[in-house]
């Protein structure tokens, strides 16, 4: 991916709005459960800062995705997790499939907004039942005069407590699970939903998260985003986006974390030198830090070659999904590493090191499970059992054909 000055002023530009406008606030935040999100929100929709691929015709800057990997890459110097994960659902998580498929007027009514910072948005697929099976989810939207009535619940979703509208996968039919579903806005003032339920997590601890329940929602038809039947396929598209942009947002504070331990060894002292002059200490961290340049590398090749549009979807899938898997289990090997150089120091709550270890432990569970990117890596290398089997059958089929 070849990096040019207007990628570096983005980055800069991202970098220094998360260092005086997110970081000095981060303790406050954490402390309190939720962000002002509203707030920040509109502070970056000024900046540009939340339409960076999107169409220039609703206030976007209508550029390659590459500039949005940067863009996420500079969101990872923020001291903790759950923010640049927020900022991440509006502008690659709930917003790409309305970008791509959406009306000219529900883009107008939606997505401008969201890239203007108006208003805070949320994406709405997990359930209770239904986390990476995202072919099982169970909310029904049924048609009634003009409207769709959504009927369900909603599990994880992140800014859910305080977003203006979600984009929901539901139910459209009663057919198979992979051609039955569609991507709705849905407003979260509507009457029938209740969002009172704010989730107790682990980590992550600044952005809130909702459990949604909907009983007899009425949502216009208009609010279908493209076709009724393919919310599956275009919420397969999403997370393409979503996990390149995951990917890339956890390597600078990585980095940063590999830092401040060089910085916090190298000053303390235990029997009579440092402990970074422990050879352990040192050559297990050179090893961390090339584990995370090997991440980066291998998020800047995907980029590329998605942004090149001369590789298959599958191909696309897959290297999308080795960037979540390998970003995911890097950060727990970072994190857990360190947090030993840091010894006791380390285990206290708000230690940078520990709540990144605590941050970071969703990455292997949300957006797909570490397993589901395993699977999808199999499928597109062709040795997934299921696949193998279907390619033998086409085989034999087209044999006994000829």
């Amino acid at each position: 991916m070849i990096i040019t000055h207007e990628h570096l002023e983005l980055y800069r530009t991202t970098k220094k709005f998360v260092e005086d406008e997110i970081n000095p606030h981060v303790e406050e935040w954490e402390a309190a459960g939720i962000w002002p999100a509203r707030e920040v929100l509109k502070k970056m929709g000024d900046l540009g800062l939340l339409g960076v691929t999107k169409p220039v015709e609703f206030g976007g800057m209508g550029l390659d995705y590459s500039y949005e990997v940067m863009f996420a890459q500079a969101l990872g110097n923020c001291s903790c997790g759950g923010i640049p994960m927020g900022i991440g659902v509006q502008t690659d998580m709930a917003t790409p499939a309305l970008a791509r498929f959406g009306s000219a007027e529900l883009k107008r009514e939606y997505l401008a907004p969201a890239i203007a910072g108006d208003v805070c948005v949320s994406i709405a697929v997990s359930e209770a039942g239904a986390g990476s099976d995202v072919a099982g989810i169970k909310t029904q939207a049924r048609k009634v005069g003009g409207d769709y009535v959504i009927n369900g619940s909603k599990m994880w979703i992140t800014n859910g407590t305080q977003s203006d509208w979600a984009c929901m996968l539901v139910n459209t039919s009663e057919g198979k699970p992979h051609l039955n579903k569609s991507l709705l806005i849905v407003p979260m003032d509507a009457k029938g939903i209740d969002r009172r339920t704010k989730l107790d997590k682990l980590g992550m601890r600044a952005s809130d998260t909702a459990m949604i329940f909907l009983d007899n929602v009425r949502v216009p038809q208009r609010n279908l985003i493209g076709q009724e039947g393919m919310g599956f396929v275009y919420q397969m598209m999403q997370f393409q986006e979503e996990r390149l942009f995951g990917a890339a947002s956890g390597i600078d504070g990585l980095l940063n974390l590999i830092q401040q331990t060089i910085d916090y060894t190298g000053q303390r002292q235990a029997f009579g030198q440092s402990i970074l002059d422990n050879q352990y200490v040192h050559f297990r961290l050179a090893e961390l830090r090339t584990e995370v340049e090997a991440v980066k590398a291998l998020v800047y090749q995907t980029t590329q070659e998605y942004i090149s549009g001369k590789h298959t979807p599958e191909h696309i899938a897959m290297l999308a999904s080795m960037c979540k898997l390998k970003i995911g289990r890097v950060s727990r090997e970072v994190t857990d590493a360190l947090m030993q150089f840091w010894g006791g120091q380390g285990y206290m709550w708000a230690n940078p090191v520990a709540r990144a270890y605590r941050d970071t432990r969703l990455v292997s569970i949300g957006g797909g499970a570490d397993e589901i990117m395993l699977g999808i890596i199999c499928k597109a290398m062709g040795i997934l059992p299921s696949k193998r089997k279907l390619d033998a059958r086409k085989a034999a089929q087209a044999q006994a054909a000829a």
